[in-house]
């Protein structure tokens, strides 16, 4: 696919290095960052199609710097990818909780870390040429700018969010599987803990209203349309 900027933040010299080497041999535009701080400072100057952040880095971790970049960029649609060497679910759902998109774990093989980027940012590009705007109930979903708007008042969501609560709000009435959901919103490729739709869920009742979004046990969620 190529054609891409991406930002990599790892305070490891040696595996900047080898992700940088192997990223623009594929033909993507590369920056990298020793620090979170360092990281926050290009994000606040340039526009960056993915950024994959270390989580243990020290004195702003992986998290932190997540949160910080989805704070000062929050419509941007800018994939967060974590690289780590853990794989276990609570640091996942915490990620997830932080705003990131998706998990590569360590070690790293080339062709499949390429890979797995090349599926994501193919997804993103596809999601965002659906430019439409749809009401349902006291929400408007704008598509092309990723906002939702209640009763006309603007509330920005974390990309995935905002692709969940539009999924559920684009058909009132209609239940959602857990498979279905993390097929249309994380997408095939990508591989998340169950547990990750309902921290998402929770977060979007917060933010949307409780009443809107019904939990169907054993099953999935559905948006009540009122």
């Amino acid at each position: 696919m190529a054609s891409a900027r991406i930002l990599l933040v790892d305070d490891d010299p040696d595996i900047l290095e080898f992700l940088e080497y192997n990223l623009k041999k594929e033909g993507f535009e590369t920056d990298v960052a020793k620090s979170g701080t360092k990281a926050l400072e290009l994000v606040s100057k340039n526009s960056y199609d993915l950024i994959i952040l270390d989580v243990m880095m020290p004195y702003m971790d992986g998290m932190e710097t997540c949160e910080k970049i989805r704070e000062i960029t929050p419509d941007s649609g800018t994939l967060i990818v974590f690289l780590t060497a853990r794989g276990e679910d609570y640091s996942q759902i915490a990620g997830f909780e932080a705003g990131a998109d998706d998990y590569i774990t360590k070690p790293i093989k080339p062709k499949v870390f390429v890979s797995k980027l090349n599926a994501l940012l193919r997804r993103n590009r596809k999601e965002k040429k659906n430019t439409s705007v749809s009401d349902s109930g006291p929400f408007t979903i704008d598509r092309d700018k990723y906002l939702i708007y209640k009763n006309k008042k603007e509330i920005s969501l974390p990309k995935k969010e905002f692709e969940l609560a539009s999924l559920l709000i684009s058909s009132p009435g209609i239940v959602f599987g857990r498979e279905n959901i993390l097929n249309k919103v994380w997408g095939e490729d990508v591989i998340v803990v169950n547990r990750t739709i309902d921290v998402h869920m929770r977060k979007i009742r917060k933010k949307l209203g409780k009443k809107y979004f019904k939990t169907i046990k054993g099953v999935g969620y559905k948006y009540t349309g009122s």
